[in-house]
């Protein structure tokens, strides 16, 4: 399995970033598809969640209203949609497949993808 993140860059406050996942070496409909994020000196933590078919969405407090996460099962691909950014939205983004759309503990995933990094400058 493997997960690639991409979309991440230098962003100044109140811009939008578009992040994108593409998986493989799994059946991606079969799975939900969730977006977590880790700061330094941070425990990595929950930020969205889309289930197999993309009908349910979740969203961390602090993203939401701001952020939303879409899947294109054809594709493979999650996409996490992220406007107003703030300074503290900066984070290495990681996305991951899992079982439940509302798994937020990151112990319970066990592939991950290597990330991309999301600066918002203030």
């Amino acid at each position: 399995v493997q997960l690639q993140a991409s979309g991440g860059g230098l962003v100044q406050a109140g811009g939008s970033q578009r992040l994108s996942c593409a998986a493989s070496g799994l059946t991606f409909s079969n799975y939900a598809m969730n977006w977590f994020r880790q700061s330094p000196g941070k425990e990595r933590e929950f930020v969205a969640g889309i289930s197999r078919s993309g009908g349910v969405v979740y969203y961390a407090d602090s993203v939401k209203g701001r952020f939303a996460i879409s899947r294109d099962n054809l594709k493979n691909t999650v996409d996490l949609q992220m406007n107003s950014l703030k300074p503290e939205d900066t984070a290495v983004y990681y996305c991951a497949a899992g079982f439940r759309a509302d798994q937020r503990s990151p112990a319970a995933y066990g592939v991950w993808g290597q990330g991309t990094q999301v600066t918002v400058s203030s």
